[in-house]
């Protein structure tokens, strides 16, 4: 069990890494967030970060500025959640509806009660409304749990403390259980949505803990996905890191251990990877628990620190076969792995929180390969403003869910956003995008579509109108608004 965070900052603790990488920027968020503890942050579809005030009811946006910068951006309190749920560590994620289900928490309440409650919500950003969500039958906990959105755009979630998943009707919000044949229970793992629609995790519940899964949407059952080779669970606490799925289909599996694996979704092989580095004073740098991030260039941010739950954080990229020491945040010396939150924003960049009131983005030096950005081939013009219209195309869902964590912190973004520029001003909104075809990642030539509303309030006359998908865009196209 992960305890609260406490923030105290610490030496300087520098990487003793493979290279070391200069040209990444750190910046904070120039608005103090008016949050006291910035935890988990979701992508709304219109563009806003959603982010919740840990161990609080109160829930933020933070909406980009008129040319698309979320480092100068503008707070604005929504709805809060019930009086009686304010969790920490729990399920969530962005429907293809465009609402977001909350699920679970491994602590609720304004003291942070560790309970491993089954409560429940779902947001509706179009209302500013929240409803309750009851837990499948039979389930008294939810806890610190895994979820994940299968390809088909359905919502599926782990109880944290058996081996029971369910998946969600998000229309009449009842439950139908599934993930027959899993190996072990479902405490501290994670799920990796693969491009076959099929979901990844490694066993982190049994006496050494090399045996991975994979569940078949198909079937609802899991089945072995073969031995990681190298040891990625820390047997005292049962911590992993975060896995990331990159564009050539490997996932990179971090570990609590310092050791990481590959797993090749094209062959279903695992491979060693490069340990994470030791720090200066000779500790063994890990993530049990904590923050991943694809880069729209394929390499993967990663937040580590020495041991479990120990300060010392330290940030560095794999790029494939090594890890490369980059910029540190200046509460990172101060902060375990688990203290981070990491979220796709689609300038690119990646939103970094703590639980501090220091909000930071990270702006990659790499560029995306043409061949991941999505590509419209069919949408309408003139645009009419308040008013919905359909597109399609291809890649629309990215090559990645995205960002990830080690289990208790989902903050997938492999949908569409749709951004529209003012040609005389220049001036950037985002249309609210909703009705996703599919849920899927590296979707290749399949042909998606996605329905959106034009802002009431968007600037007319000739615009151009891009998709953008975990910070990768397509390119334009002239559209005209009325």
């Amino acid at each position: 069990m992960k305890s609260l965070r406490a923030v105290s900052l610490l030496c300087v603790v520098l990487a003793g890494a493979v290279g070391v990488a200069s040209a990444q920027t750190w910046t904070p968020v120039t608005a103090t967030p008016p949050l006291a503890s910035p935890g988990t942050a979701l992508l709304l579809t219109d563009g806003r970060v959603f982010m919740q005030d840990s161990c609080g009811t109160d829930w933020w946006t933070l909406t980009p500025d008129q040319t698309g910068s979320y480092i100068n951006g503008t707070w604005a309190e929504v709805a809060s959640t019930p009086s009686d749920y304010s969790p920490l560590y729990f399920a969530s994620a962005v429907l293809p509806s465009d609402e977001v289900v909350v699920m679970g928490g491994e602590y609720n309440g304004a003291n942070c009660n560790a309970v491993w409650t089954n409560l429940g919500v779902i947001y509706n950003p179009v209302t500013n409304k929240w409803k309750n969500l009851k837990p499948p039958s039979g389930w008294s906990n939810v806890g610190d749990a895994q979820s994940v959105v299968l390809a088909d755009g359905t919502f599926m979630v782990a109880d944290c403390c058996t081996t029971q998943e369910a998946l969600l009707n998000a229309t009449k919000l009842t439950w139908t259980s599934t993930g027959t044949g899993k190996n072990d229970i479902n405490d501290e793992e994670g799920w990796t949505l693969l491009p076959s629609g099929e979901v990844l995790t490694v066993d982190a519940n049994c006496g050494s803990c090399l045996n991975s899964e994979i569940y078949n949407p198909a079937t609802g059952s899991w089945s072995s996905a073969g031995s990681t080779i190298v040891e990625l669970v820390d047997l005292s606490s049962h911590e992993l890191g975060p896995a990331v799925l990159r564009p050539d289909g490997t996932v990179i599996y971090m570990g609590a251990t310092g050791h990481n694996a590959v797993y090749d979704s094209n062959t279903g092989v695992w491979s060693a990877a490069a340990d994470f580095p030791k720090n200066t004073q000779g500790q063994q740098l890990d993530i049990a628990d904590g923050p991943a991030a694809l880069l729209p260039d394929g390499n993967v941010l990663a937040f580590t620190s020495p041991g479990v739950y120990n300060t010392g954080g330290q940030f560095f990229e794999w790029n494939g076969s090594s890890w490369i020491s980059v910029p540190n945040v200046p509460n990172g010396p101060g902060d375990s792995s688990y203290y981070g939150r990491m979220l796709e924003l689609p300038t690119g960049q990646i939103l970094f929180t703590d639980g501090s009131s220091d909000v930071e983005i990270y702006t990659p030096s790499g560029s995306a390969n043409s061949a991941w950005a999505p590509v419209i081939t069919s949408y309408k013009s003139p645009l009419t403003h308040g008013k919905t219209s359909t597109l399609k195309g291809t890649q629309l869902n990215g090559m990645s869910q995205g960002a990830a964590y080690g289990d208790d912190a989902q903050m997938a973004s492999n949908y569409p956003l749709i951004q529209i520029t003012n040609t005389a001003s220049g001036h950037v909104v985002y249309a609210r995008t909703y009705d996703f075809s599919s849920m899927g990642v590296a979707t290749g030539s399949t042909v998606v579509s996605v329905k959106f509303e034009v802002p009431a309030t968007i600037e007319t006359g000739a615009s151009t109108l891009l998709v953008v998908t975990n910070g990768i865009a397509s390119t334009p196209v002239n559209v005209t608004i009325k």
